[in-house]
């Protein structure tokens, strides 16, 4: 049975995350995307691990539902951490967290809370190294799975341009076993990982990092997992023995760091021009911020398209409130926008069968220029303006695409 799940979100207790970010919200529109598994993320904040506890309920080993809900999501316990420490130069790297229940959940808080204060932020920060971190972890369950989170961002990624490591090794020292996946991230893809040969023993999986609910966001990226039964240890199990069924991933182009790039001076461009001009801006003369295409280039030891025999599919997909606002010329979040996309949940269900399954000809009964962007959205065909340090990336309207650089 085929479970899409997004592990990595937070709640309203994390900074810069809509206020409205509770569970019944998660719930609805986790649904209306067709998430079968979610994270709750932030369970290290106090307010939302009492929520939690109030609110859930487990149905199935290490799974939990919405108490009193006819239709609820699967949650898993999750969380974001941030560490920021100095060995060589600075690091700062985000890690997520899978928990097997409440239990845990309390013992890897009473570590957490001894290292700093759980309260401020959904997502806490620790002068911890990543070596400290996992054999921390370790000691209180070889069940916890720790991942980094959106692995080659430049500021908070273990491979990023700013503050990361060369490799996994670098970064874990002897606990590197223990780490047996990471994210890619909405600026990199499985392809662009495949490319570095020391990524061959990680699965690369791919989860949303959603600040808020809204179906544009909330499963933006995710991983889908073939299983006989859901429960924690069988999405474990698969990560760890890399037999995810496949990942769900934005255009790496529509990533917020895909290229080079200095957002105040409205500049940006690709690698092989950073490389020309020193990697520095020709606008104000500082330092461009060194994107992931950049950095991936960097570490590859491999070809463009090479594809490891271990490697898992992946669906590259934008979300279908972006192809409603490319077809009609609005934005994602207009009144237009909305009504097209309730007609078409309305008929077909929710988000994910759209973009994956429903057939093009009853799509086209809808809207036929709509229809004909979702099947080259499924092709991996809609062309997008890349984004750059902290900038999305802008799809372009079909008859501009061939102009696009």
């Amino acid at each position: 049975m085929l479970f899409i799940a997004d592990l990595h979100l937070h709640s309203k207790y994390s900074r810069a995350t809509s206020k409205d970010m509770g569970l019944e919200k998660i719930n609805e529109y986790g649904l209306v995307k067709g998430l079968d598994v979610v994270g709750t993320g932030d369970f290290s904040h106090p307010l939302w691990l009492s929520e939690l506890k109030k609110k859930l309920q487990e149905s199935e080993e290490g799974i939990f539902v919405l108490k009193d809900k006819a239709k609820s999501l699967n949650f898993i316990l999750t969380n974001e951490v941030s560490l920021v420490y100095t060995d060589v130069k600075q690091r700062k790297v985000h890690l997520l967290l899978l928990a097997p229940g409440f239990e845990v959940v309390e013992q890897i808080n009473e570590y957490l809370g001894k290292k700093g204060r759980l309260d401020y932020d959904g997502r806490p920060i620790f002068n911890i190294t990543c070596h400290e971190f996992v054999e921390a972890m370790q000691q209180i369950s070889d069940a916890i799975e720790i991942i980094p989170a959106h692995a080659w961002t430049p500021h908070f990624g273990i491979f990023g341009s700013a503050t990361g490591f060369d490799s996994i090794e670098e970064a874990f020292k002897d606990k590197a076993k223990f780490i047996h996946a990471i994210e890619t991230g909405m600026s990199s893809d499985p392809a662009m990982n495949w490319r570095l040969s020391k990524l061959d023993n990680c699965a690369l999986v791919s989860f949303s990092d959603s600040h808020s609910y809204w179906p544009w966001r909330l499963g933006r990226e995710a991983t889908a997992f073939e299983l006989e039964t859901l429960t924690y240890n069988n999405i474990i199990n698969a990560i760890r023995k890399k037999t995810i069924a496949f990942t769900i991933e934005t255009p790496p182009s529509y990533g917020k760091y895909h290229y080079d790039g200095h957002r105040l001076c409205g500049f940006s461009c690709s690698p092989q021009e950073a490389k020309r001009l020193d990697d520095t801006c020709p606008i104000c003369k500082k330092r461009l911020t060194i994107g992931v295409l950049h950095r991936v280039e960097e570490l590859a030891d491999r070809p463009e398209g090479f594809r490891p025999s271990s490697a898992r599919p992946f669906k590259t997909l934008l979300p279908l409130h972006e192809l409603i606002a490319l077809r009609f010329n609005t934005t994602v979040h207009s009144k237009k926008a909305w009504q097209h996309y309730n007609a078409l949940i309305s008929s077909f269900g929710n988000e994910f069968n759209i973009l994956l399954y429903a057939p093009i000809q009853q799509l086209a009964k809808h809207d036929e220029k709509l229809a004909s962007l979702i099947s080259l959205n499924r092709e991996g065909k809609i062309k997008v303006k890349p984004g750059y340090d902290g900038e999305y990336g802008k799809l372009v309207l079909q008859e501009k695409q061939e102009k696009l650089l």
